[in-house]
């Protein structure tokens, strides 16, 4: 783990936390709200290191004993919220982990920080009973809630915190972060930063992800082959594929982005901007045959039956007319 400076995108959000170290105006409640793998849990615990640093400066040292600890996860005055419960955390583990102990001073730094993951799962309860916490904190205490939906929790809560929103992080950052860092070759960055739409921990998990690239070669055989498939064809092909059902989204936002790509080609005659850019002859072609009402047509009919399976209409039928219409365009 690096520092702030490790961080890719997010520049606001560590500027103003950075000023609030140097200018001393640390506020006692934070929510940092962003979708799931966006860095919500990178900077709160790079923040958390931060303040209890032993160099006092606006970035941890990662050497100093502080630092160490929250490094190995067993700093005593960083706590993390855990529940039991996958979806709420309950009444009974906000007190006891978090409202019963913050009144015991910190035992070797100059905060005592709590750390909520998932905190749009408290319960209203839990939500009530940590408002007088965050209402009338000791001097000392500092409390992060991360949230994916921040407006899941109450309003008398978040007028209280100092909101942090994460942005998407463009496209560009996240395709050389995964070039650079985790040494993915040009052409499957491309695919997987424009994949992740701005979210790193998305991006780093397919990046180590031999599934993902699986999926993403079996939904261009697809692509490329769905004028001389039978629709039937193309059905099994999907079914066999998407087993596992969560899979089919990814499908769709694979088909999604391979439309886009023959529009814009069609659209520009360049290559620059495509994101499927070694698949440029297959792309070339079938921007020759499709007309630019029928690509819309295409993506508009994926964006259905992405609603479709979502509202559970049977998974066949969903993928004949989408198939149907791919070939019809």
């Amino acid at each position: 783990m690096t520092g702030f400076d490790g961080v890719v995108g997010h520049e606001e959000i560590i500027s103003h936390l950075q000023n609030a170290i140097r200018l001393g105006k640390v506020s006692h409640a934070y929510i940092f709200g962003g979708e799931h793998g966006s860095g919500k849990k990178l900077l709160a615990s790079l923040f958390a290191m931060t303040l209890q640093c032993q160099e006092h400066g606006i970035e941890p040292c990662m050497k100093c004993a502080s630092c160490k600890k929250a490094l190995n996860k067993n700093h005593p005055d960083i706590i993390n919220i855990t529940h039991e419960k996958p979806n709420s955390i309950g009444i009974d583990e906000i007190r006891d982990q978090l409202i019963n102990d913050v009144g015991i001073k910190p035992y070797e730094s100059p905060y005592k920080i709590y750390i909520v993951n998932d905190a749009d799962k408290l319960t209203l309860q839990a939500q009530n009973a940590l408002l007088k916490t965050i209402e009338e904190p000791p001097a000392y205490a500092v409390v992060m809630l991360l949230a994916d939906n921040p407006d899941a929790l109450l309003p008398t809560i978040t007028s209280r915190c100092v909101i942090l929103s994460l942005k998407p992080v463009g496209d560009r950052l996240v395709k050389d972060y995964l070039m650079d860092r985790m040494h993915i070759p040009d052409y499957q960055a491309e695919v997987q930063a424009s994949f992740a739409q701005g979210n790193v921990g998305k991006a780093q998990q397919m990046a180590n992800s031999a599934e993902f690239t699986e999926l993403t070669e079996n939904a261009l055989r697809i692509l490329k082959h769905s004028r001389e498939m039978e629709v039937y064809e193309l059905v099994d092909a999907i079914k066999i594929m998407s087993a596992e059902k969560q899979n089919i989204y990814d499908y769709l936002d694979l088909f999604t982005m391979w439309f886009r790509d023959v529009l814009l080609f069609k659209a520009t005659k360049e290559v620059d901007n495509l994101v499927f850019k070694e698949e440029i002859n297959y792309i070339k072609e079938r921007a020759s045959v499709s007309s630019y009402e029928g690509l819309e047509q295409i993506i508009d009919a994926i964006h259905m039956a992405d609603s479709r399976l979502r509202a559970n209409v049977n998974f066949d039928l969903v993928m004949e007319l989408l198939f149907l219409t791919i070939r019809e365009n």
